[in-house]
């Protein structure tokens, strides 16, 4: 059975190279090390992203702190763009900071839709396609 996070991450890598990216699945994240990965690492030689994938059927999300922090230092050694990308069910993938995110009492952070949608940025903003729209 696939999980619904991996089946986002596949979905995600695939739409990058689409943009003219190199993307992959970090192997190792999740958990499996204790090193900071992020789900997914892109990039086309002048961007560089670090992505941080969730995706929900609800209109509330909630990440774990250690999750955003290592998201964070990872792209501070590589180079990368901190993002965290989420799906939400029927919406376009939605990019967000780590800044864009609130904090929790509970030392988590919360992500609504609402949220989302006004601090987000959509694959064309990130992946720096939009430039060249403007352009024409």
């Amino acid at each position: 059975m696939v999980k619904n996070g991996t089946r986002g991450e596949r979905d995600l890598v695939k739409l990058l190279w689409e943009k003219g990216f190199a993307a992959m699945r970090a192997p190792a994240s999740g958990g499996a090390t204790k090193k900071p990965l992020p789900d997914i690492i892109a990039g086309n030689g002048e961007i560089y992203l670090a992505i941080e994938v969730k995706t929900t059927s609800r209109e509330r999300i909630y990440i774990d702190s250690d999750k955003i922090g290592a998201l964070v230092r990872f792209s501070e050694i590589f180079g990368a763009r901190p993002y965290i990308g989420i799906k939400f069910r029927y919406r376009d993938w939605i990019f967000l900071s780590p800044g864009d995110l609130e904090l929790t009492p509970s030392s988590n952070y919360r992500l609504d839709l609402g949220i989302a949608l006004e601090r987000g940025r959509d694959l064309d903003e990130v992946t720096g396609n939009d430039r060249q729209t403007r352009l024409r």
